[in-house]
């Protein structure tokens, strides 16, 4: 059985967006047949068109990054979810696509199949484990085996060394740093590894 990733997030201004494609660039390079994909965007362009970054990205992604459907879950053999912080939680848009999958849930799609994730905060003690910590929590209830990058690679402590998943705090950077895209890299590599594994 072949490995299919999907690889589903939400970002604002690209920070996420830029550590998505490096988890499915790294689940790729197992071999992995891999489906990037956004989740809608919920804000008002009142919002959006408030701050010049979010809205640049937004522009920029609504074509080239395919949404995400409840599909794409069914036919994914693993996970790997990511989204910025807020307050420490998920955000409201990851969530809004989350809370759709019940008949799915009910189903027992999700059963036995690998997950992962992964974020980004502004700031060092952003809330980027907890935020991690409350994707788990889904992952728990959907019957998924969670993934973690654990300390299972040196290139892991240069990025920060979080066990949870990669994570980026930004500090207003533009974009990820080399050591949080190849930890994000090493992750996909690692949750393709594991998947592969478990289809024997």
């Amino acid at each position: 059985m072949s490995v299919r990733v999907a690889v589903i997030y939400y970002s604002a201004t690209g920070n996420v967006h830029a550590l998505a494609d490096s988890v499915a660039e790294g689940a790729r390079s197992r071999g992995a047949e891999v489906r990037l994909r956004r989740v809608p965007e919920l804000a008002p362009d009142s919002a959006v068109d408030a701050n010049p970054a979010w809205r640049a990205h937004v522009d920029a992604t609504k074509n080239a990054v395919q949404e995400a459907t409840l599909e794409d879950l069914e036919w994914a053999t693993a996970y790997a979810f990511g989204t910025p912080t807020r307050f420490g939680n998920v955000t409201s848009q990851l969530k809004q696509f989350i809370d759709q999958t019940g008949g799915l849930w009910q189903a027992g799609v999700f059963h036995d199949k690998p997950a992962t994730s992964f974020t980004s905060a502004l700031n060092r003690h952003g809330g980027q484990e907890s935020t991690i910590l409350s994707l788990n929590n889904v992952f728990y209830h959907w019957g998924c085996l969670i993934v973690p990058v654990g300390y299972t690679d040196p290139l892991l402590f240069a990025s920060g060394g979080n066990p949870y998943g990669t994570s980026w705090a930004s500090g207003g950077a533009d974009r990820p740093d080399q050591a949080a895209l190849d930890a994000a890299h090493y992750q996909g590599r690692h949750l393709a590894d594991i998947a592969g594994r478990l289809a024997g």
